[in-house]
Parts: structure tokens; sequence; C-alpha cells
């Protein structure tokens, strides 16, 4: 297995986020050498900037958190992302389409995104907590059928983030196709490995330093 710290993508997505913030968790990231810090689009810039010198990736969200915002809006927000340096972009399925079983209108939402990043990688965020069993195994292909690089789970602003029931479900649809990023409530160490024994090949959380530490975060989800 590969080091703890190289799976965690170093997160920092509040709406109250300062810049002050966004440096404090690349210097965060650079210490602990995470795989990444993933921030909201106006931030990437400045990660960027501070992870010059590191092999630390910057990933931004597109469509965040809500992923009901048009297909232009969302292709329009990766494209200015991708050109102010970010690496990876991790981006919400439209719920309500998904719900409304409007299927050709899901994958081509993220279709959309994946064109224009095709050297890129791309996580499609599923929303887990809002969708049943067969909503899930849904959308995990349709984010393989739209060359999604990983599934993702959670935002970390619904009402619940990853589970293990829902990484095997995940898994069971994605088998070796295309990875898994679990996120959401991921506080200690004791959770991440079991997610990583399961096949999740990226963790995204806040609470990485704890993480790695041996600790248990007090953040609330």
């Amino acid at each position: 297995m590969k080091l703890l710290n190289t799976y965690i993508d170093h997160t920092l997505l509040k709406p109250t986020t300062t810049k002050a913030d966004i440096i404090k968790l690349c210097e965060e990231a650079i210490a602990h050498q995470f795989f990444s810090v993933c921030v909201n689009s106006c931030y990437i810039y400045l990660a960027k900037e501070h992870l010059k010198n590191s092999k630390v990736k910057v990933c931004s969200v597109i469509g965040f958190p809500l992923g009901s915002m048009s297909t232009q809006a969302k292709v329009a927000e990766a494209e200015s992302a991708l050109n102010n340096g970010a690496d990876e972009i991790d981006m919400v399925i439209n719920l309500g389409l998904l719900k409304s079983k409007d299927f050709d209108a899901v994958w081509k939402d993220i279709e959309a995104v994946k064109k224009i990043m095709p050297c890129n990688v791309l996580k499609v965020i599923l929303e887990t907590c809002y969708l049943e069993e067969l909503e899930i195994i849904k959308a995990s292909e349709l984010a393989i059928q739209s060359g999604a690089d990983f599934i993702k789970t959670s935002t970390g602003f619904g009402t619940g983030g990853a589970t293990i029931h829902n990484i095997k479900l995940i898994k069971s649809v994605a088998k070796s196709t295309v990875k898994i990023k679990a996120s959401g409530g991921i506080k200690d160490a004791k959770t991440a490995l079991e997610y990583i024994n399961l096949g999740v090949e990226r963790l995204g959380t806040s609470s990485g330093i704890d993480i790695v530490t041996g600790k248990t975060s007090n953040l609330k989800y």
C-alpha cells in the first residue's frame, strides 16, 4: 500500500475561507506531502502560486455543491479553473436530472466537462446521501460512460458522507474501470484505511493532518 498521506486531497471549501486560510492549507499540504489541495475555483491561482515548488497538485470543485447549474456554466467554470492552473476537477452531477430519469442529460453534462479536459483528471461527485441504491448504481454507470476518471461519493455539504456500503456499491459497478474517491466524514486513520482496503484510491478530507498523525478530528461534518 502507498503511504497514507499520498491518498489525501487536503480540502477546504467553506464559503468563509480566506486567502490566509488557503495559504495555510497549502503549507500544511507541503509539510505532510498530501496528494493535492482541493479548493474553490476562485482560489486556484493563489494555491498554484504557493505550491509551485512542490509536488502537491491543485484540485478545484465545479458546479459545487448543488450540481444544478447549466452544463454551459459547468463547462465555463471548468475552463476557467484549468486556465488558472487546476490539475484536477471534481464536478457534481445534476441530481435533479438523475432523479427525473433524464439519463441522457446527466451523462451529457459530465461528458461536456470531460471533453474540454482530456488530459486532466475528472472526478464525478454523486452525492450519495440523496440517492437510492439503484440511483447510485445508475449514476456510477453514467459517470463511467461519460469518461470520468474517478467516482466520488460526496461533497461534504450534504446530509451525509461516504459509507462502507456505498463504497462497495460503487466498486461493484466501477470494478477496475474507474477509480473511487471517498469523501465526507473521514476523520481518522482507521476509517481512512477501511476505505483504502476496499479499493478507494483517493480520500477527500479536511482532517488530513489528524489522519496521518493518528488523531481523531473534532471538526463537525
